[in-house]
């Protein structure tokens, strides 16, 4: 292509063409039309150009459907120049079109209808309609981060598909070529036609050969657009070193990180289908969308496994192929010598008074109204006699005269709008008469404007006590009632004192201000925001103003009288040392252009340069923006006045387009290409450097195509290759006049850095600031900083002030900004620029979908190291698929050009983010916003598995103590065996000489018959019924004559009784044993959701075999009820016999059982996994097991027990129905479903009826803890005293929750409950109950395991309070007759002490197995009798399914011997496997309780190798999302997993059985086929 001279284009169809390119983005003309007119234009300079009409146009269609829907909505097109790089924005395209190939593969998060309300446009006020006003006034940079002022973006952003001849334009202004003749521009051209080449050749996949036309475009390049920086390199091997890497990790990276989708490789991948319905066109369209998401978030799970196990851990290991600099450490950069001239006034003020009695008359401030007329011109004669008379009345009419309020020296605040820059200049001259320190502020629009708070430290910090403030900004001010003006959040109490002339009095005629020369007394106090919204105060020095306005006369060779415009913030900065300050000392005429007014007419301070015939203007890049999006041809525009165009924010690297773009169209209106003069500037260092308007065009600015990669690692390389990730900087001229530049490293010690690396630039020079005010520390660390060689010698004598920007200097002293030390952003060891970022996100078709302005990127520290988080505010007319898929172009496009993933990118409505006052967004305020949790964005894409690239090695499984290593008695390897029994189960009671329950009943009745043994208590707190021995074992006797006459049972039949907690279910239990019976006891559906209840009843009857269902008349009714049948037609049942009226006679004879080993009873449960299992239970273990709790909690007739539990398996049944026939005790009944109505029922009957042992379950402690929680104290008020409980009981099936156990007993400790009473049990499926604390024996243990060993199954204890440590409370002591073993589940081999492994237990209460009515061997039979490997392999365990962990304490057992405790973990059914290590849901879930307050509850399970997060969500939808990065960062910091899939939905959608225990499975089933209804569903790549 080099070989193919293309001719230059002359200027004037260079114009014509940058107007097309304007009429295409205002929407005045088509695309069409726009290709139409280029063409003709450019034909005869392109050679050929028609003929590559052809074989290019098969382009266009190439792009997806996805893309063509990109260019649906044409937008207003305004441009912004500040961030438009066309090289940039054309480098974006490029590494898109190359994922557009494949369809996009991030899934889309799926969202409840009512959050995806589409808001009418008119809901808003969006920061982007009106074209300025996303700024209200200027946008102030520091704080507002890269992008907050401009609101509109043109077209080419945009053509990613359109790459055909009309690509060639889009870089009429390449920032990356010079505009210094023609050569510059056929360079250009080549650029282009490159480009289309790159675009195409990427499209097709062929990512290696376009290297070559690299190459080619940039020779005719290198010869003037990278000459000016040669800097040095070593051969071309560096070259393709770096140049190299950074290919590699562009193609590969973006190919690996976006895996194609699901279609292209069903065959192969599609994940297994878990849900056990088959693949085929059933699913509905959320499950396959479901499929489809886990899918691709599995795949590239599985992806990134691999980079996983490669790497080290905590720490990352630096690149060895990562750029170092190999220049030789920089010297020290003088500017030029500070002239001395005669007629320079010795201070400031004696300008003023030098220029307010020579020439009164000469015009000093011109300010304007919104119509960009003249609203007042201040002459020199008047700013010195208001100020005279301000100054007066500062000092003598403020306070008494004895006491003045402020005296010289002291700080005053100066709070005055943007609009009014006279009264403000007025008031700043004011101060320096009378010696007062001016603080400029901005005016606080309400009493909780995000940042004012930190003004108010600042002033509070400063001992401001008085405000100045003009007339209309007072009236404006927020008052209270009474008219007073509040104080402002964080504020000093303040006295406001308007300075308009006509409230002041008059100096007396022998007072006159003392001017003196300028000394080292503090002149001003200019604001700055920090990274972290904190605000400091920068000193300024009568001698550094001084200098300082000396420097800027000389290096902008200001005259007297001359003109300038100034578009600035007049209050500080660049603004305020031009506008007011510079200007003063030469007797310069200021025209200050209003925000107010660039909203209105972009264009006004062009026009303002016409009308004045202006010498020198002082704008930002975004106004050379508005400016080229707002001309329209304007025939009397010219600019050949302009000697100066002084571009404020120069230092921004994204500045340069802008500075292109509007020479380019500006040319032909007489704007000279030198009059462009960007600086670089610091609240703290004032200007660093500044271009200097140069007469002849000798020198052309420097320009510099550098690496992106090269950048990141602070290392300077002029790019030759890789046009993708670039960054073409501008230089901002040379040091200041009488100042010295170097050049140090960013972090540590200020050591010099070489010639080719990236530092922070440091100052030394007398015009800089001298402190932040009130701060040593910080002071030393910025203005007295001492800078070395690399040998540690000190290079000056004199201190340098850090200016917070970063950069090199180039050849021939020019300085060059990369960036600001605020915008840096570390990431394993690379640095990265948030403007970049930001420039990178806004070069992907934004307009269509969010603000311009209102981006903001920062970074968060999560496990470790540095994540990026981008948050942009979206329009509200864009779609949700829309919005996602510029989201996932984003996260692809930051990826491929900074080689860096994003954390989290969230959307937020229009309008949310917080402001500066300026307008812009406020960064840190943000940033805190997502800390919290507080952003509510309605748009969350989360990319952990992406950049979470430092996650702990998974460990390989140790071998375990096997039968080979020497067994010696009790010990295994040197640790004594982990292994503990209950005490022995005596025969002495007088019941024992009875196998069977129901003969105890049968004696109970015969010789206690009036004893009551249960009493049931009413919601109210009544008794609404009780049994006394003979009562329940007539009702039985009747029970019994049912079941044998109208049931017709036999012997050993099977019954289910299908009751609510109370007393007829306990009748119906004895009837059955009465009658020979098997009764298994069944939870009755739940009336409100028969649909879900019913199917269980249901299945156990069936899976039970039941003969007959045995119930109450309200239950039968319901059973036949309308809903029922539409579950469960009657007829599928056996028969159902009501209870409720029973014959009236008895029996003719009672069942006389025979076999201690047949079956008692079958207990049926569904466990937490969703299992129904029914175990057997013989009248022996019945004995035992009720023998056994007899002995624990020492109960005999006259105790009396308090049960708050459901009847219907485990513990909880014994206890209810069986404990107290056996051991003769009053149980006193509370029904669980009670409470829900009367929370204090249960503690109330435990207070009233002095009952000193009671049983729970953890629903019902939870109820109590959450509903009680206020009412402790009109509880004790109603008398409650829980002081006689000595054992508050809970039962369960799973690890004591001690958060719980805790806050149940801290609250309820005020009404006299012990806190060592309350304590757990622990049963499980095999056993019912194994461990009850009881009476006797010691109080219950806590240990502190550290959470990481544990999921390698290993037990390290550790202190309270060490991290990662995990409270673990024993479960109660182990019961009488029962052993204890810990075995390893895989190898079946006895454990050590304090060994983490499955809990086995042999007692005389074991259950004898599972039952299956089948008569087929049951797959689990090993749970119920299995043996040690080695060791003692004759004892037949049964394996509980629970690890556990026995330790040996040094506490004493009743019996004397010292006590083992026995410590429940988990479930190993409930444990997930994830990344090899072990996992408890209960661990990862109380992390995810504690990242919101507004999540209520949370579950979690696995999908596929994915963690999915179910989180309930109290509070407004509006804060679903704010959940997302929360849970996520909360479960990487805490347990090194990623999230795959949060899950938002509403409060009770997490199923809980009767124990309080989470059905996680029940869940993962209703979330894969879509039945959770959920608010919103991330998938987290």
């Amino acid at each position: 292509m080099a070989d193919r001279e293309a001719s230059p284009i002359p200027l004037e169809i260079r114009a014509r063409l940058a107007e097309l390119e304007l009429e295409l983005s205002e929407g005045d003309i088509t695309q069409k039309g726009y290709e139409k007119k280029r063409l003709k234009l450019i034909r005869e300079y392109i050679p050929h150009a028609g003929g590559m009409e052809g074989p290019m146009s098969h382009r266009a269609p190439l792009g997806p459907p996805s893309a063509a829907r990109f260019h649906r909505r044409r937008t207003s097109g305004t441009r912004d120049e500040r961030y438009r790089s066309d090289v940039h924005t054309e480098a974006v395209q490029a590494v898109l079109a190359r994922h557009v190939e494949r369809k996009m593969a991030v899934p889309m998060p799926s969202k409840r209808r009512s959050l995806v309300v589409q808001t009418s446009m008119d809901a808003y006020t969006p920061p982007g309609l009106s074209p300025l006003c996303s700024d209200s006034s200027s946008g102030s940079e520091e704080e507002a981060g890269p992008g907050d002022d401009m609101s509109g973006m043109e077209h080419w952003m945009s053509r990613p598909s359109q790459l055909g001849p009309a690509h060639l334009g889009s870089t009429s202004s390449s920032s990356s070529s010079t505009q210094s003749g023609g050569s510059g521009n056929a360079g250009r051209l080549a650029d282009s036609l490159a480009h289309a080449h790159i675009s195409h050749l990427a499209h097709t996949h062929l990512a290696h050969t376009h290297l070559g036309h690299h190459q080619q475009s940039h020779l005719s390049q290198s010869h003037h657009g990278i000459g000016h920086l040669s800097l040095k390199r070593k051969g071309a091997l560096s070259v393709a070193e770096n140049g190299g890497s950074l290919r590699r990790s562009c193609e590969f990276g973006s190919d690996m990180l976006w895996p194609p989708p699901l279609e292209s490789e069903e065959n192969h991948s599609a994940p297994p289908d878990v849900t056990g319905y088959s693949s085929d066109s059933s699913h509905s369209h959320a499950e396959r969308h479901h499929m489809s998401n886990m899918g691709t978030i599995a795949r590239n799970t599985q992806k990134y496994g691999n980079a996983e196990r490669m790497e080290t851990g905590d720490v990352q290991q630096p690149d060895p192929n990562q750029p170092r600099p190999e220049g030789a450490e920089m010297m020290l950069v003088r500017g030029e010598a500070l002239g001395v001239v005669t007629n320079w006034p010795p201070s400031l003020e004696a300008a003023l008074q030098r220029w307010g009695t020579i020439s009164p008359k000469a015009p000093c401030l011109t300010s304007l109204d919104t119509a960009g007329k003249p609203l007042y011109v201040l002459t020199y004669g008047k700013l010195w006699s208001r100020s005279i008379k301000l100054a007066y009345n500062i000092l003598h009419k403020l306070g008494s005269k004895q006491e003045p309020m402020v005296r010289p020296g002291d700080r005053v605040a100066l709070v005055f709008p943007n609009n009014d820059p006279v009264a403000f200049m007025v008031a700043f001259y004011g101060c320096l008469l009378a010696e007062v320190v001016p603080v400029p502020i901005e005016v606080p629009l309400s009493r909780k404007d995000a940042g004012s708070q930190q003004i108010g430290f600042l002033l509070g910090s400063c001992g401001v006590t008085v405000a100045l403030t003009s007339d209309a900004c007072h009236k404006g001010l927020p008052k209270s009632a009474t008219g007073e003006i509040p104080q402002f959040k964080g504020w000093p109490k303040l006295l406001w004192f308007v300075t308009e002339s006509k409230h002041l009095s008059k100096p007396p005629r022998d007072w006159f201000p003392h001017i003196k020369d300028a000394n080292n007394d503090t002149a001003y106090i200019e604001y700055k925001t920090c990274k972290d919204g904190s605000v400091l105060g920068v000193t300024v020095t009568r001698i550094a103003l001084l200098t300082h306005c000396q420097a800027m006369t000389q290096s902008c060779s200001y005259t007297e009288a001359e003109t300038v415009v100034n578009v600035l913030d007049f209050k500080k900065d660049v603004g305020l040392w031009h506008g007011i300050l510079t200007s003063v000392m030469n007797m310069m005429h200021v025209i200050s252009v209003p925000y107010s007014l660039m909203k209105v007419n972009p264009l006004s301070w062009i026009q303002k340069v016409c009308q004045y015939k202006a010498k020198v203007a002082c704008v930002k890049s975004r106004d050379m923006h508005w400016a080229l999006v707002a001309h329209k041809d304007q025939k009397d525009i010219n600019l050949s006045s302009l000697r100066m165009l002084l571009v404020a924010d120069g230092s921004n690297p994204w500045s340069i387009s802008s500075c292109d773009a509007f020479l380019n169209v500006f040319q032909t209106k007489g704007l000279r290409a030198d009059v462009i003069c960007p600086c670089a500037s610091s609240p703290e260092a004032l200007t660093v450097a500044i271009r200097r308007p140069v007469e002849d065009s000798s020198q052309p600015p420097g320009r510099g195509v550098l690496s992106m990669q090269g950048l990141t690692y602070g290392v300077v390389r002029v790019d030759t290759e890789e046009r993708l990730s670039v960054l073409t900087v501008q230089d901002v001229g040379t040091v200041t006049p009488g100042g010295l530049v170097c050049v140090v490293k960013p972090e540590g010690l200020p050591q010099l850095c070489q010639t080719d690396e990236i530092g922070e630039l440091c100052v030394c020079s007398i015009a800089t600031g001298t402190s932040y005010y009130g701060l040593t520390g910080m002071t030393k660390n910025t203005f007295e900083v001492y800078p070395v060689t690399s040998g540690g010698g000190l290079i000056s004598d004199y201190a340098f002030v850090r200016t917070g920007l970063l950069g090199f200097i180039g050849p021939g002293g020019l300085v060059f900004i990369t960036g600001k030390m605020d915008g840096l952003i570390m990431v394993s060891g690379r640095r990265h620029n948030a403007d970049d970022i930001v420039a990178t996100a806004l070069a992907v078709e934004p307009m269509k979908f969010v603000y311009r302005g209102r981006i903001a990127v920062f970074s968060v520290t999560v496990l470790r190291d540095e994540r990026i988080v981008v948050v942009a505010e979206q329009r509200p007319d864009s779609t949700e698929e829309d919005s996602f898929q510029w989201m996932s172009r984003v996260l692809q496009a930051i990826d491929s050009i900074h080689g860096v993933g994003v954390f989290c990118l969230a959307l937020v409505p229009a309008n949310t983010l917080p402001k500066t006052p300026l307008g812009g967004i406020h960064l840190s305020e943000i940033k805190q916003l997502y800390l919290e949790g507080g952003l509510h964005p309605c748009n969350v894409l989360m990319c952990p598995h992406t950049c979470v690239t430092n996650l702990p090695k998974p460990r390989q499984k140790q071998p375990e103590i096997g039968p080979a290593s020497v067994m010696v008695g009790n010990l295994v390897s040197g640790k004594r065996i982990a292994q503990a029994s209950g005490r022995d189960l005596g025969q002495t009671d007088d019941n024992d000489q009875f196998l069977f329950l129901s003969e105890v009943l049968q004696w109970r009745a015969q010789t206690t018959p009036d004893h009551v043994l249960y009493t049931l208590l009413s919601s109210r707190g009544a008794v609404s019924s009780s049994l006394t021995c003979l009562q329940l074992h007539k009702r039985a006797e009747r029970v019994a004559a049912l079941l044998m006459e109208r049931g017709g049972l036999q012997e050993g039949d099977h019954v289910a009784l299908v009751y609510p907690p109370g007393i007829d279910l306990i009748a119906a239990f004895y009837g059955s044993l009465y009658a020979g019976c098997v009764p298994i006891t069944v939870r009755p559906p739940h009336p409100q959701n028969i649909s879900t209840t019913l199917p269980t009843v249901k299945m156990i009857v069936e899976v039970s075999h039941s003969a007959c269902v045995m119930t109450t008349a309200v239950i039968c009714k319901l059973l036949r009820s309308k809903e029922a049948m539409a579950t469960v037609d009657i007829r599928n049942w056996p028969p159902v016999l009501d209870t409720d009226d029973l014959p009236k006679k008895k029996p003719p004879a009672l069942y006389k059982p025979t076999n201690p080993d047949g079956l008692a009873y079958l207990d049926f449960s569904v466990s937490t996994t969703g299992m129904l299992a029914g175990v057997q239970m013989t009248h022996n273990a019945v004995g035992a097991f009720c023998r056994s709790v007899k002995l624990q909690c020492e109960l005999y007739p006259s105790r009396e027990v308090a049960i708050c539990l459901d009847p219907y398996c485990g513990l909880g049944f014994v206890l209810w129905c069986l404990c107290s026939v056996y051991s003769g005790h009053q149980s006193i009944l509370i029904p669980p479903v009670e409470l829900e109505s009367n929370p204090a029922l249960w503690l109330l009957a435990v207070s009233q009826l002095r009952v000193r042992d009671t049983f729970c379950s953890y629903s019902v402690m939870e109820l109590c803890t959450k509903g009680l929680g206020l009412q402790t104290e009109a509880l004790k008020a109603r008398g409650l005293d829980l002081s006689r409980v000595r054992a508050c009981v809970v039962v369960a099936e799973e690890r004591p929750r001690m958060s719980l156990t805790y806050s149940f007993s801290k609250l309820f400790k005020d009404l006299g409950l012990h806190p060592r009473s309350v304590s757990t049990a622990f049963g499980c499926r095999v056993n019912l109950a194994i461990c009850l604390q009881g009476t006797s024996g010691p109080d219950p243990t806590t240990v502190y395991v550290d959470m990481r060993a544990l999921r390698h199954d290993r037990v390290r204890l550790v202190e309270k309070g060490s991290p990662h440590s995990l409270p673990l409370m024993e479960s109660g002591k182990i019961l009488p007759g029962v052993r204890i073993i810990i075995a390893n589940p895989e190898t079946k081999g006895p454990l050590g002490d304090s060994h983490l492994g499955e809990i086995w237990v042999h007692s005389a209460h074991n259950g004898s197995g599972y039952y299956s009515g089948y008569g087929e061997e049951v797959l689990q039979s090993d749970h119920f009798n299995s043996r040690l490997s080695f060791g003692d392999t004759q004892t037949v365990w049964a394996r509980t399914g629970y690890l556990g962990f026995l330790r040996r304490t040094e506490l004493t057992d009743a019996n004397g011997e010292r006590h083992d405790a026995l410590f429940v973990v988990g479930a190993l059914e409930e444990a997930m496997e994830l990344r090899g290590m072990r996992y408890h849901p209960i661990d990862i879930e109380t992390s995810v309780i504690r990242a919101h307050k507004s999540i209520m509850e949370c579950a979690v399970f696995t999908w596929t190798n994915l963690l999915v997060v179910v989180v309930e969500l109290e509070g407004s939808e509006q804060e679903a999302l704010d959940l997302v990065p929360m849970v996520t960062k909360a479960v990487l910091e805490e347990h090194y997993l990623i999230v795959g899939v949060v899950v938002v939905t509403d409060i009770g959608v997490i199923p809980i059985n009767s124990r309080g225990e989470k059905q996680r499975m029940h869940l993962r089933d209703g979330f894969l086929q879509d039945q959770l209804d959920p608010i919103y569903v991330a998938y987290n790549m």
